[in-house]
């Protein structure tokens, strides 16, 4: 999950530039966590102490209040809404990397990042777009090869993964949808060399920047074996200390 709120972080000041290239400052000044830290860390905490998630994702919400939702979920959580309001964002994707970590068996990643996606992301491509994240993490801990990754991840969900960044890039831009950022993220993890090559090559992409580098890294992490150290403290260190805790609680359980 570390590796998900790095990629968030470095994604954060490219989110509405449309970055096309991987040759950038890896932290500018100005990086930051997101939602996508924040509640990545919500379900973290969920996962450790019992929590459920609505009432994870409502405290969390009030205590980060402008971290950068998406406007279906800030209408949610502002309003104390419980009920799911049917979303296929991204959103579900973005969270879900503790799932991930914290099964080991692909029938509990599924039935997880399920729970977690249909708080407010009940439409059936937002619990995709969860799903497949998670199990792609479980699968890359598992040490399966890309291929492995690839075969699992288009039988389960249907998704088109054998396209190139090359050929996605031209026309790609900004999009809010599961199923028009998790296919992209999960390519650009296939694409790459190593942890911080696969945050690059998602940001390059040109799209929700931040989430895009968010679902890569989380999957990324698993793959390469964690997150360089250099670059795992330098994010680490954007967080509060209350945010800071439960990831490192998390990661010194399941990591």
């Amino acid at each position: 999950m570390i590796g998900a709120i790095v990629g968030d972080i470095i994604g954060s000041v490219h989110e509405y530039l449309g970055t096309k290239t991987t040759e950038f400052e890896l932290f500018h000044p100005h990086c930051r966590f997101t939602d996508d830290s924040v509640l990545t860390v919500a379900v973290a905490d969920c996962l450790l102490h019992g929590k459920g998630y609505v009432a994870a994702f409502h405290e969390y919400f009030r205590l980060y209040p402008n971290a950068g939702y998406g406007a279906g979920f800030y209408d949610w959580a502002m309003s104390g809404r419980t009920e799911a309001y049917n979303s296929f964002g991204n959103g579900s994707a973005m969270r879900v990397g503790p799932v991930g970590w914290a099964f080991d068996t692909l029938n509990e990643v599924l039935a997880e990042a399920k729970r977690s996606a249909e708080v407010t992301h009940n439409h059936p491509e937002g619990i995709k777009g969860a799903q497949a994240t998670a199990a792609a993490i479980l699968l890359a801990r598992q040490r399966k090869s890309k291929q492995e990754i690839r075969d699992s991840i288009e039988q389960l969900t249907g998704y088109d993964l054998g396209q190139r960044l090359d050929d996605i890039r031209p026309s790609y831009g900004f999009n809010e949808s599961c199923q028009r950022t998790v296919p992209q993220a999960v390519i650009a993890f296939f694409e790459s060399a190593d942890y911080e090559d696969a945050v690059r090559k998602a940001i390059s992409l040109g799209g929700d920047a931040d989430t895009l580098a968010c679902i890569t890294g989380s999957i990324a992490e698993a793959f390469y074996g964690g997150v360089p150290d250099s670059i795992a403290q330098r994010a680490l260190d954007l967080l509060d200390p209350q945010l800071r805790k439960v990831a490192m609680d998390f990661s010194h359980r399941y990591l």
